[in-house]
């Protein structure tokens, strides 16, 4: 279907992709792996027009072409569903998923009746069955409007999908769903180009895994190669494990009592001093709602919330901030960082009620936090935008040590980031609890939550339904309880 012959890219002086060959076949779900800045991303603009190679020939169906742009890539009938979304809020899902071929009456209208009918039997096909094809986009969660994304790809029929990065929104049961999907489409004979860091995911859904290291092709193999194996070509070496260990004191540093609020009800638990407490649970259980509650930004309507014993009343995320408690977003790049100002600047955005910005104790103090942080940067004053997702993720969690927090609430920590920056952030997460900082931990990613957590509390409809010690927590046990079975 897609071949590319010895393809290179060049930006300013730096080898973005030297010499890579790869064969890409209808009805075969090949994956991409590598750490950040490997290629991917350069290879897949250049499958969709978006970048010209400067060396080396595309054949698609064995025919030599020139994909210019995104329409030509389009007409060929390769579609990709980037990692940034591009959806438009104040549009409907039927609208979204159909910009482009939207049906119009005679006069040149939108026929929204027809519209809405497409949308709707799309949406069923794809399992989406819960959602409305008049909603708009604004109020669909992160992961509904992931799945959004892969739906208006497909509207497109293309023989060639490109998917990168899908699962990083999506929960378990939801990424099951697009796994089905992906199954389907294979059974069809469209070609699928799945990209991902997730090791398990990768062996799981795809046929066969290439892997990139610093622009050059690597290797291609089997989907049931070891998982340290693939690691090892991705980043030509074996990583240090972290180790599982605790931190735990007996300390209460935090006791929520039956607190409830929009999205969340009847939510108690206690977090002790260096311990991780995990939250597992489907998207809509109102774990972020929750986590948003106990930093401020969301309101508190019943219950009450006590650190060091003594009762909180947070109105503003600051107040939650000067008593010691920060919170790390799911979505770092729309709600934690700012991405068009420079690593100095995020992290000293917390503090600027202390007193006048001073560049160079900034810069000072920042260039200490990358060291400690093994954030890779050339220097302190680089945009944001230029990071790889892992040191946009680590700026994010030095912004808040900073502050020298007491409770760390971190939503989605390794969401987007490579295997290597994964660990690097498992092991600054402990080194905190080490320092005696206590850390409540949102993660999707099952295995990731039993790795790092003391305890793990599940929730299933705005409720906690259970917490599970180190030695109950299993993933079969953390499903169930998250889809409402008291498994035992």
């Amino acid at each position: 279907m897609l071949r590319l012959n010895n393809i290179s890219k060049y930006f300013t002086g730096v080898k973005a992709l030297q010499n890579v060959t790869l064969h890409f076949e209808k009805g075969i779900i090949h994956a991409l792996c590598g750490e950040n800045g490997a290629g991917k991303s350069t290879l897949m603009n250049i499958i969709m027009g978006i970048h010209q190679p400067d060396e080396g020939i595309i054949l698609w169906n064995e025919q030599p072409v020139e994909i210019r742009n995104v329409q030509t890539a389009h007409q060929m009938g390769i579609s990709i569903v980037y990692q940034e979304r591009s959806l438009v809020d104040s549009l409907s899902i039927a609208e979204n998923i159909y910009p482009v071929q939207t049906p119009v009456v005679k006069v040149g209208l939108i026929d929204f009746q027809l519209l809405f009918r497409q949308a709707q039997q799309l949406l069923n096909e794809l399992g989406l069955t819960n959602l409305s094809p008049m909603t708009l986009v604004k109020k669909l969660s992160t992961a509904q409007k992931q799945m959004i994304e892969i739906a208006k790809a497909i509207a497109k029929t293309p023989s060639l999908l490109i998917l990168d990065e899908p699962t990083a929104s999506l929960t378990h049961s939801e990424t099951e769903i697009l796994f089905r999907i992906l199954k389907n489409l294979k059974e069809k004979g469209v070609g699928i180009i799945y990209i991902s860091h997730r090791m398990s995911e990768l062996q799981k859904i795809s046929d066969i895994i290439s892997v990139l290291k610093d622009g050059k092709f690597v290797a291609t193999i089997d989907s049931k190669t070891p998982a340290q194996e693939i690691v090892r070509l991705m980043v030509g070496r074996d990583l240090e494990s972290v180790k599982k260990s605790t931190n735990v004191q007996m300390e209460i540093k935090l006791e929520v009592e039956n607190i409830q609020g929009k999205g969340f009800r009847n939510i108690s638990f206690k977090l002790l001093k260096g311990e991780i407490l995990g939250f597992a649970g489907l998207q809509g259980s109102g774990r972020s709602a929750m986590a948003r509650s106990l930093f401020g930004d969301e309101k508190i309507t019943g219950g009450k919330i006590l650190k060091d014993g003594k009762v909180l009343h947070l109105n503003h995320p600051s107040e939650a901030i000067d008593h010691g408690i920060v919170y790390l977003p799911e979505d770092r790049k729309a709600e934690g960082l700012f991405l068009h100002l420079s690593i100095s600047e995020n992290i000293f955005s917390a503090q600027l009620k202390k007193g006048f910005y001073n560049a160079a104790i900034a810069d000072d103090v920042t260039l200490k936090l990358c060291k400690l942080f093994s954030i890779r940067t050339t220097t302190v004053r680089q945009h944001l935008r230029k990071l790889s997702g892992g040191n946009q993720q680590k700026v994010m969690l030095a912004k808040w040590l900073a502050q020298e927090p007491e409770i760390i609430i971190v939503n989605e920590p390794t969401h987007g980031i490579d295997i290597s920056s994964k660990e690097e952030i498992y092991q600054l997460l402990k080194y905190m609890t080490a320092e005696g900082k206590s850390i409540l931990l949102i993660s999707s990613e099952l295995p990731e939550l039993l790795f790092l957590s003391d305890r793990i509390a599940v929730m299933h409809e705005k409720e906690i339904i259970g917490i599970l010690s180190r030695e109950e927590a299993t993933e079969e046990r953390i499903a169930a309880l998250a889809s409402g079975i008291n498994a035992h």
